[in-house]
């Protein structure tokens, strides 16, 4: 009877062993605890093996929980209970206070994430308990206090990383004593003292990085021991002494950036057996010497940045071996000699700064053989002679520095060709004699024009005003004569920007123009008032008889189409429908538009040029040759008619917002049940045009037009929140761009016009367009600010990707969004999600693009409180840029 028993209980034990799995409730618990957009999971407990980003091993055990970019909050202390866990990864999330001590028991504990959460308080001793340890990461939080030495237990620690904290201290020496360590990151935190002289002696260090702290003393020769460092980053500090001669151990070496600190002596020689070397920044340090010959013999290296040292001698024109040399920068130092040519030779050379030495000699004829050269800066040296015309060779340039030289001569009208031509052209404080350009005026995308300090002669040229672009210019202390010419860039400029030229004269100088130039006889001269009398009566008469004859011509022309219409299309005119109302803002277009033709060209499917969430757009050519983008609200019943009057009053409200990244309505026509906006025609498309069939439209992409169209749509749209307008649909295809690229956001009229609580839109459509829909959306269906920052966030994926926001390549399931955050998963540098066409152009592009990445994550995060202000994301983009 009693072995009956017994077999019974066992029974019942071994199924309630078998009903409830050995971690059940641990994740009941947590599902509990913690709280987020997609949390707790569905379905039923016992099936956590099954959870998204957990995994269990034979006897369901939990093993690996990986609950990153969850957007999680809540009580993290349940979760003691996962004996087996080797991984644990909460990393992007927004767990707030201090690091849960019911981490020390996970005894089994390899990799720890709470990376970008917002932990405060001290690193807890108590980690120093998970000796099992191989990768801690603390990155991005608010966590203060010292390093704790209890950590030093830790001895198979592979990766520390503990950047973007408030961790104050030194580094402890026990960090030089762990045997495995690979990554050691802590920048960005208050750090003080020297680096460890043991770090790297003992382990196969591969990555340090301690960039923006206080650390003083000599960069230990120890971390180049191993031979396998690949990246040094230790700007930003205070760090003295010279650059070891062992760094020539590490050939695969490729990142070296040590600027901003207080180093002293010459680059070593040993930096030539550095094979592997990509990048070397060691500016605003003490160096001293001769740029080294040994950076001729790394053959990888796309950017030399030794600027604001003590460098003398001459430039070794063995630079010019480096095929893949992008961005050369020797700027402030004493270098002497010639500008060298095999330099010039470099064919992937894009930024040359070498302003502020002591160069002499002549501008070389063949300055432009390395065909992508865009920054050229020469400013502050002594280089003689003439600019050579075959300046105009330099195609791609975007800024042009030869300033406070002694070039004499011209200006040669070549520069006129440089038509990328955009931040600057700076021939100040030279020699230069002779008339300006007029060849200049061809340089539209300019904005800033320095001529100032020479000997220049004669008028400053009309065809200036071809300069649309400009913004600062300065014409002071030379020998220019006339009226300046009455042009906006002038106008707004500061008298100062003319000084020093007797002869000029007209605003914004204080002289006035009512003298007669040229004109050498007395009794020649004649009074210009009666001149300007009579011929301004002349054209006044001549005028009056053109408006008229003018008008003439348009009213019969406007007949004559009308005529041919009819005869064309049968009896489509008495079969059109009939106009209720209808106006156009813009005063001086009334008579350019018909609003019957308008309404004509959207019948027609022909005229169709896209169709979006709440509109259809048709081009509408007007009688009088005007093109006009007419768009067609879409409705679900007839409340275009029912609320007529309020879309009248908002309609003309809109008409007058003041910012130019706007795309305001011109004017409106309402028939039967349909409403018609107009606006001007934009002949280059979207933005999604632009960046997903360039390759059709022969557009090469240019990081800095992006860069711009970014940061225009970021004050549209910042200008939009602040006068308390949401849109409703922010997307590449709502983005238009004008003649000159500015970007125009389209469809702010949506967000007053249809208004789902009235009938005039679906609910359905408010959220936007696929691929721009932020995650909350879905549950709550209210179009937010915060939402608005989501989509703009993807509008810059976009942008810096090439890659649309929905895509098969990404996988099932995976949209833009998704794919970048999980780079790092996937084992990707953000280098490598950017477009490669734009990124490997120069380091200063890519540097750009990487600030714009930063922004655009941000605004992406999946918790909307998360997610910047756009007033801030204006602040951020333009700090990138």
């Amino acid at each position: 009877m009693a072995s009956i028993l017994y077999l019974s209980l066992l029974m019942v034990f071994l199924s309630l062993s078998e009903a409830q799995p050995p971690d059940q409730p641990t994740m009941s618990a947590l599902r509990t605890a913690l709280t987020g957009p997609d949390w707790p999971p569905t379905g039923d407990v016992s099936d956590y093996c099954s959870w998204r980003g957990i995994k269990c091993d034979s006897s369901q055990s939990v093993i690996e929980l990986d609950l990153s970019r969850r957007g999680l909050q809540g009580n993290l202390s349940s979760i003691s209970g996962l004996a087996l866990l080797r991984v644990l990864d909460l990393s992007f999330n927004s767990f707030v206070g201090s690091i849960p001590g019911s981490i020390e028991s996970l005894s089994a504990l390899e990799i720890l994430d709470f990376s970008s959460n917002k932990f405060e308080g001290p690193i807890i001793p108590g980690l120093g308990r998970l000796s099992g340890l191989k990768s801690l990461n603390l990155s991005y939080n608010f966590l203060t206090g010292r390093i704790p030495d209890e950590m030093k237990s830790i001895e198979g620690l592979e990766e520390l990383q503990l950047s973007g904290n408030n961790l104050s201290g030194s580094i402890p020496l026990w960090v030089g004593n762990l045997i495995q360590l690979k990554v050691f990151s802590a920048y960005e935190n208050r750090l003080l003292g020297s680096i460890p002289r043991n770090l790297g002696s003992l382990s196969p260090l591969q990555v340090l990085n301690l960039h923006s702290n206080q650390l003083v003393g000599p960069i230990p020769g120890s971390i180049f021991f191993s031979g396998r460092l690949e990246i040094l980053i230790l700007t930003l500090n205070e760090l003295n002494g010279s650059i070891p001669d062992s760094i020539g151990n590490c050939r695969g070496l490729s990142n070296v950036r040590i600027g901003n600190n207080r180093l002293t002596g010459p680059v070593p020689e040993a930096i030539g057996k550095v094979s592997g070397l990509t990048y070397f920044e060691a500016d605003n340090n003490r160096l001293s010497g001769g740029v080294s010959l040994g950076f001729a013999r790394c053959m990888n290296l796309t950017l030399l940045n030794l600027a604001s040292n003590q460098l003398s001698g001459i430039v070794p024109p063995e630079l010019g071996w480096l095929k893949n040399l992008q961005e050369l920068i020797i700027s402030d130092n004493g270098l002497t000699g010639e500008i060298p040519m095999l330099l010039l030779t470099c064919k992937s050379l894009n930024k040359l700064d070498l302003s502020n030495n002591r160069f002499n000699g002549s501008l070389p004829r063949g300055l432009c053989n390395g065909t992508r050269l865009q920054f050229l800066l020469l400013n502050g040296n002594s280089l003689t002679g003439e600019v050579p015309p075959e300046i105009g060779n330099c195609g791609r340039l975007l800024q042009l520095q030869l300033g406070g030289n002694y070039l004499t001569g011209l200006i040669p009208p070549d520069v006129g060709r440089l038509k990328n031509l955009q931040i600057a052209l700076n021939l100040s404080f030279n020699g230069f004699k002779g008339p300006i350009p007029r060849d200049l005026g061809k340089l539209d995308k300019l904005v800033s024009l320095d001529v100032s300090n020479n000997q220049l002669t004669g008028s400053i040229p009309a065809e200036l005003k071809g300069m649309l672009s400009l913004i600062e210019v300065n014409f002071s202390n030379n020998l220019l004569m006339g009226p300046i010419p009455i042009f906006g860039p002038f106008q707004k400029s500061l008298s100062s920007s003319f000084l020093g030229n007797k002869g000029l004269c007209g605003y914004p100088l204080n002289q006035s123009c009512d003298g007669s130039y040229g004109v050498e006889e007395n009794h020649h001269k004649v009074s210009y008032k009666i001149v300007l009398a009579v011929i301004g009566s002349g054209l006044t008469v001549f005028m009056a008889v053109m408006v008229v004859v003018v008008l003439f011509m348009v009213r019969e022309r406007q007949e004559m189409a009308a005529k041919a219409a009819a005869a064309a299309e049968g009896n489509e005119i008495s079969n059109a429908p009939l106009v209720v109302v209808g106006n156009v803002f813009v005063e001086n277009l009334k008579q350019a538009i018909d609003l019957e033709s308008a309404v004509k060209a959207s019948l027609k499917d022909s005229n169709k040029v896209g169709s979006g969430t709440f509109s259809t757009t048709y081009k509408a050519v007007m009688p009088s040759g005007l093109v006009l983008s007419v768009k067609q609200l879409k409705s679900i019943d007839r409340t275009v008619v029912h609320y007529q009057n309020k879309m009248v009053r908002e309609l003309e409200r809109l008409g007058n917002l003041c910012h130019e990244n706007l795309m305001r309505p011109i004017g409106y026509v309402i028939y039967e049940d349909v409403a018609l906006l107009l606006h001007h025609h934009m002949q280059n498309g979207t933005l999604f045009r632009l960046l997903h069939e360039s390759s059709k439209l022969n557009f090469e992409p240019d990081w800095p037009r992006r860069l711009s169209i970014a940061v225009g749509i970021a004050e549209g749209l910042a200008f939009l929140h602040h006068v308390a307008i949401i849109h409703l649909d922010i997307s590449s295809c709502n983005v238009f761009l004008d003649a000159g690229f500015k970007p125009l956001i389209g469809e702010i009229e949506v967000a007053k016009l249809l208004d789902p609580s009235k009938g005039t839109a679906s609910i359905s459509a408010v959220a936007g367009s696929f691929g721009y829909i932020p995650p909350e959306y879905a549950y709550t269906m209210q179009v937010t600010a915060p939402g608005n920052v989501y989509s703009y966030g993807v509008v810059l994926l976009e942008i810096l990707t090439s890659r649309p926001p929905v895509d098969e390549a990404f996988g099932e399931g995976i949209d833009l969004v998704k794919w970048v955050h999980g780079a790092s998963g996937r084992g990707e540098t953000p280098e490598q999600i950017m477009d490669s066409r734009l990124s490997t152009v120069s380091f200063a592009w890519r540097r750009q693009m990487l600030g714009v990445l930063k922004v655009a994550m941000s605004c992406t995060e999946t918790t909307p409180a998360k997610r910047p202000k756009m007033k801030k994301v204006v602040e951020m983009l333009l700090e990138a840029k």
